[in-house]
């Protein structure tokens, strides 16, 4: 065998991601927000790209884009058309009114005046017309100082309230407290006692039963037996009145009241301060029963931006254009813009074809419930689109659709199938949750049921499912077991 350099031509294919490849596959994977903002930095980085604020057809008079027709099997056919999507609404963005000297102002209305539309034409401060909202920290920090006057107390009443999580619970220990501030633990239970005192009532509990004793003294009701009630907690949740109402030695009509005035109190005061971030779900995708029966899918007109590209402002300036990096310059933010307008348009048939082929597959669910949902793939959704499981998966991510039955996740509708006792179709694994949720809600409080006897119950409707996996969905909506339930069902 000889050795040596020598040249060899091969072909071959090879894909290459390309910059404004990975660019779409990355937009087609963004929620409807995050694509708003996206397209909101485009927008302002490339010249020749504009937000077109017409009003489009499609939101004076919505396209029906995918219809199914309503058939117990699901295989009926969609009818898909696409027009014009993306939209805007350019109420909010008409220019104000100038004056004279060109500069822009608000109209006038009965609430503004020549001095800022204060009482009695009166100018005010526009700092106080800020909303700031109030902390739980910082209200706790204002009676703080207001009731404290030690420097010491004050030291570590700080220290302590930016230990408060947003409940409103002081979880740390007061030994270890002590330890890191170089005090003496009586001095830090000192100050507990004293801020466990301030606004809202249960604050600064170091648990659920001191945060309801906490309440239950400011309210003048903490005597021996709402004490000894609160102090068996668990007892109350593992529903052993009978022996609650023995140890605090109450009638029944007495215990009745007390769990009234529990049930009145505020477990986690907190919130109403540091309430927790909500993040605002916006559907995508709008499905609707026609007239005729048929459902009716169309994208959720909007959320989508609306771009053009302004091809007479790029012939103006490229007419005046001299040198090569400024034709250059030119080129590249004129295909950019083209792009984007594309992959938009190409984002929103994708997220249509999705849909409308979930909702012709899970037409049972939309028609008589969870009960009716069927298992489901990536794969299955590819194959029938014709599309790659990957995009699939992408478009699905992060997008919602809302229907007559609520608001869902798109990957909502794909469940693993649980096989048939007969060998028949399989079940989907969600549909199996609501039958095991459903047979508990009907359960008799004398007849218990069982894992095994569910188990038992789901093989008669020819669902085989092992008994560890009926505890897993049990577990996992939060049901408790059959003897917890007993205790819960016989103490009623």
């Amino acid at each position: 065998m000889s050795t040596g350099l020598r040249q060899v031509l091969r072909q071959g294919q090879q894909l290459v991601m390309t910059q404004q490849l990975q660019q779409a596959i990355k937009l087609l994977q963004l929620s409807s927000l995050d694509l708003v903002s996206f397209v909101e930095q485009q927008v302002e980085s490339n010249p020749l790209l504009e937000f077109d604020y017409a009003p489009a057809e499609t939101a004076q008079q919505p396209a029906e884009t995918s219809a199914v027709a309503p058939a117990d099997d699901g295989d009926a056919p969609i009818d898909s058309r696409y027009d014009n999507v993306f939209t805007n609404d350019d109420r909010d963005m008409a220019p104000a009114p100038r004056d004279d000297d060109g500069i822009q102002s608000l109209p006038a209305s009965p609430w503004t005046s020549p001095w800022g539309g204060g009482e009695a034409g009166m100018p005010v401060d526009a700092s106080a017309r800020l909303a700031v909202p109030v902390t739980l920290r910082s209200h706790l920090s204002d009676q703080l100082g207001m009731t404290v006057t030690d420097s010491r107390q004050r030291m570590i009443g700080r220290y302590m309230i930016d230990m408060v999580d947003d409940a409103g619970y002081l979880r740390e220990a007061m030994g270890d407290v002590a330890e890191r501030l170089g005090c003496k633990i009586a001095d830090v239970e000192e100050t507990l006692a004293l801020l466990q005192q301030f606004d809202p009532p249960g604050v600064c509990a170091r648990n659920l039963s001191e945060c309801l004793a906490l309440q239950l003294k400011d309210r003048n009701r903490f005597d021996p037996a709402m004490a000894t009630l609160v102090a068996n907690l668990e007892a109350l949740a593992d529903g052993r009145t009978g022996w609650l109402k023995r140890q605090c030695g109450v009638s029944d009509e007495d215990f009745a009241d007390m769990m009234q005035e529990l049930r009145a109190l505020d477990p986690k005061p907190g919130l109403a301060f540091d309430s927790p971030h909500t993040e605002v779900v916006v559907p995508d995708v709008l499905i609707s029963r026609r007239p005729d029966g048929a459902w009716a899918v169309e994208l959720n007109a909007d959320v989508l931006p609306r771009v053009l590209v302004n091809a007479h402002y790029y012939a103006e300036v490229r007419h005046v254009s001299r040198s090569k990096q400024d034709r250059a310059y030119l080129s590249d933010c004129f295909s950019n813009a083209s792009w984007l307008v594309k992959a938009l348009d190409q984002r929103a048939k994708t997220i249509l074809k999705v849909a409308s082929e979930l909702v012709r597959r899970q037409e049972g669910f939309f028609a008589h419930g969870v009960s009716q949902l069927r298992p489901l793939n990536l794969k299955q959704v590819a194959d029938a689109i014709g599309m790659h499981e990957s995009t699939v998966s992408r478009v699905t991510a992060g997008k919602y659709l809302v229907c007559p039955r609520g608001t869902f996740e798109l990957k909502y509708f794909f469940t693993a199938a649980i096989a048939a006792a007969d060998g028949g179709e399989s079940h989907s694994a969600e549909a199996v949750r609501h039958r095991i949720r459903a047979l508990i809600d009907r359960e008799d409080s004398k007849a218990i049921l069982s894992d095994d006897k569910i188990v038992e119950l789901l093989l008669d409707a020819d669902i085989e499912i092992a008994r560890r996996t009926v505890a897993k969905y049990r577990e996992a909506m939060h049901i408790p077991s059959s003897v917890h339930r007993r205790r819960l069902k016989s103490g009623r």
